[in-house]
């Protein structure tokens, strides 16, 4: 089983012993270190505090309650609820902090808790290994009896949330009220049930729910990817939808399932936002490298600059500010709108596809038609402690030193018709490669053509 200490927070399966896999007393002392650090920058700390609805859930979230408490922080619990509602709920409460009580689309022996600042983002690379630092030096005081914090249930946030997608400039009510869109949505037993269809019915839509139990027990594998989705596909042609909708158990990843029961594919849910975006406002977009290039010539053919970051949310969102992008996400299905604010939010990234969806007036599956059409192939290298990766990349590098090269997180190699980008993994011990073309044929060979370039330089860069 598994525990994994991270700069973003604490993350594992429940049970097992402390140290390898995520216990009571790890839950407790990753907790204990955050509030510490909190407690720096707050003499009269506020943490907000939401869950997915995973099996074990309650018992993680009475841990972490109870010790934030104990170390003299007042605590606002939204109980059931989103990523993005909770990163919401930070800032409109005027928080310190929060922390996410989710291990995203991990199945259901895994939890985590997800670190926020004040300003309802994932905490920074620094912040996180300061946290890091004072977990493992384990020298937290905590609050005699007169001093402990405050405990206030909050349960409406998820309708804020959706009040506050549905005031955006760009979102089209009437005109999504207009087309009476029929949707089937997938919320995999998990607190998307509470938020999709809460929006969808603001909007006018006539919902169908599959797997709409709160319950944990995730119907099939939480991870929105089209070899999981068939169920909904199905669906979708059994209703008789418009679209499927699907999200991962916190709802920060948005999947959709065209009318024709064929994937959208989650590469394009962030580009058709941003298309619709770019076409109301033209400017700046980003995704991270892994994400797919259709991205880059939509926001080129609207007027805009596209801007790619290292993989990860903080480093899209930190790009994002930095070039002043209107939208911007990862290819995971992840949007981020800073008009409502720097975080992946599905039920932004709905909102925004329906209004589009409205006025567009045709169908989703005639909308994917119009966009460039790329395959992304994904593989991985298992990493032996006799291999230098990091000058295996360097090799790499100096192999391919005629083409576009890019190195901010690991190798990324832009030929002119596809790319290829190799990392470290940041949760496993392996290797990331990803390759993109728009023929799946030669993404494929690109993906054997590194692997044995790979197996070639492998001697000389072993220590």
């Amino acid at each position: 089983m598994t525990l994994i200490k991270s700069i973003s927070g604490i993350r594992g399966t429940i049970g097992g012993t402390k140290g390898t896999n995520l216990t009571p007393i790890d839950i407790v002392e990753c907790t204990a270190g955050y509030g510490k650090w909190i407690k720096k920058t707050s003499e009269n700390a506020k943490v907000v505090i939401g869950r997915d609805a995973r099996i074990s859930g309650e018992i993680v979230n009475n841990l972490v309650v109870s010790t934030l408490r104990s170390l003299g922080i007042n605590v606002i619990d939204l109980g059931l609820s989103t990523t993005p509602t909770v990163e919401m709920a930070v800032t409109m409460e005027g928080a310190t902090g929060g922390i996410i009580l989710t291990a995203s689309h991990n199945p259901k022996e895994w939890n985590a808790l997800k670190l926020l600042n004040a300003k309802g983002e994932f905490i920074s690379a620094a912040d996180g290994n300061e946290i890091i630092e004072i977990i493992e030096e384990g020298e937290i005081a905590f609050s005699q009896v007169d001093n402990l914090g405050t405990y206030n249930f909050i349960d409406d946030y998820i309708e804020r949330h959706c009040n506050a997608v549905l005031a955006l400039e760009l979102v089209d009510v009437e005109a999504i009220k207009a087309r009476k869109f029929k949707i089937t949505v997938d919320p995999v037993n998990s607190t998307g049930t509470l938020a999709v269809p809460a929006l969808l019915e603001k909007l006018g839509c006539e919902v169908k729910l599959i797997n709409g139990d709160v319950t944990g027990e995730f119907a099939h594998n939480p991870e929105p990817l089209p070899a999981h989705l068939r169920q909904l596909s199905t669906a979708v042609l059994e209703n008789k939808s418009d679209l499927g909708i699907a999200v991962d158990p916190d709802v920060d990843r948005l999947a959709l399932v065209c009318d024709d029961g064929e994937m959208f594919g989650e590469e394009y849910t962030l580009v058709a936002v941003a298309d619709y975006v770019l076409q109301n406002k033209v400017g700046n977009t980003v995704s991270n490298l892994s994400s797919s290039r259709a991205l880059s010539d939509i926001t080129t053919k609207r007027g805009g600059k596209y801007f790619a970051s290292a993989v990860g949310e903080v480093n899209v969102v930190n790009m994002m500010k930095a070039q002043n992008a209107v939208i911007g996400g990862e290819g995971n299905g992840g949007i981020i709108y800073p008009e409502l604010h720097y975080g992946r939010d599905a039920l932004v990234g709905i909102a925004l596809i329906l209004s589009y969806l409205a006025k567009y007036g045709k169908s989703i599956s005639l909308l994917k038609q119009t966009y460039p059409s790329y395959t992304i192939v994904k593989n991985k290298i298992p990493l032996s402690k006799d291999l230098d990766v990091d000058n295996l990349l360097v090799k790499l590098k100096e192999k391919y030193s005629n083409e576009r090269i890019n190195t901010i997180d690991g190798l990324k190699i832009d030929f002119e018709e596809y790319w290829i980008h190799l990392r470290k993994s940041n949760t496993e011990p392996i290797l990331r490669v990803y390759a993109e073309s728009s023929s799946p044929r030669t993404a494929e060979n690109l993906i054997s053509k590194i692997m044995s370039d790979i197996k070639d330089l492998q001697n000389s860069v072993s220590v």
